[in-house]
Parts: structure tokens; sequence; C-alpha cells
């Protein structure tokens, strides 16, 4: 990732991509299992449904809970602020109208049966754990981004790549 100098208040992004020798179905079963999603990320520990929904919809709640060498640990309840089936998985941290973050799966099938598989995070516009860092060493906050940024894109690629390898029948957990 190149450097930018984004600030936190810029609501800076990244995306990783993948193209999975799978239908989109099968990719959609597996980005929509949040359960699956911890034995994938060395940050993410756990993640469950909260709520009477259960499953991925517009609307659906889960909490996840998460560790960082340099943050600790932490929960936070995520908000599903878009579900079209195969198509787009995206869900809102802490406050739907005020996100600490905003995360999105895209599927886009091919012509040959694969699907090209997109990850995507913002940091933003709301307060996270990032924010504390910044209000402790403002002088450092275009670092402090561009370090977690960074961070994000490489734990995106490993997890896609273990996604890709779930999907294609080439991998295990």
């Amino acid at each position: 990732m190149e450097w930018t100098g984004a600030r936190y208040a810029d609501t800076p992004t990244v995306e990783v991509r993948r193209v999975i020798a799978a239908p989109p179905e099968r990719v959609w079963e597996l980005v929509t299992d949040i359960g699956l999603m911890p034995r994938l990320s060395e940050e993410l520990q756990a993640a469950e449904w909260a709520g009477e929904t259960g499953g991925p919809e517009t609307g659906a709640r889960f909490v996840g809970r998460s560790r960082h060498p340099a943050f600790g640990e932490w929960e936070t309840t995520s908000y599903v602020v878009e579900c079209a089936p195969c198509r787009v998985f995206s869900w809102a941290v802490s406050d739907p109208e005020l996100p600490s973050a905003v995360w999105r799966f895209t599927l886009d099938a091919r012509d040959d049966g694969s699907t090209d598989l997109t990850e995507w995070v913002q940091l933003g516009p709301g307060r996270s754990g990032l924010s504390h860092a910044i209000d402790r060493m403002p002088e450092k906050e275009q670092k402090i981004v561009h370090v977690r940024l960074q961070e994000f894109e490489r734990n995106m690629g490993a997890t896609l790549d273990a996604l890709k390898a779930l999907a294609e029948g080439t991998g295990t957990l």
C-alpha cells in the first residue's frame, strides 16, 4: 500500500481482490459464515449472530470479539447494512449511522463460472480504537492510519486467500 497521507477524518479505505474458481453461490456461503471468519483471521477471535435473525440479512446484528497486540481485546456489535445474496454483504461496526468502520464483500460472477471477490474496508467516520491512539499521538496520525490500513490490507489478503482455497476445495480448516 502506497503512502497517501490520509487522516482518519478522510475515511480512508483499502480493498483486496481475488479471482476464485468457484461460482458466486459457493463464495457467498463462505463470506456470510461469520462463524468461519475468526478461523481465517489473526485479529477476529469470535463472531456470533445476535437477536432473532441469526443469519445474513439487512438489519441483522452480530457481535465480534477481537484482539490486537497494540489495542488489546474488545467487543463490537456490527449491523448488516447491505445484503444482496451472491452479490454484496456489508456491515457497519458499532453504529450504523456513524460507524467506526464499514466492511464489504462484493462478488461478481465471471463468464467462466468463477467469481471476482473483493473485500473492502473504510475507517470511520465514527470513533474507534484507532481514534484513541491518534488522541495520544496526534502528530503521528497519518502514520497511525497508514500502518492500520497496511495491516488491514495484509490480513484481508490472507482472508481472501483462505476463502479462495476453501471455495476451490484446495484448503481445509
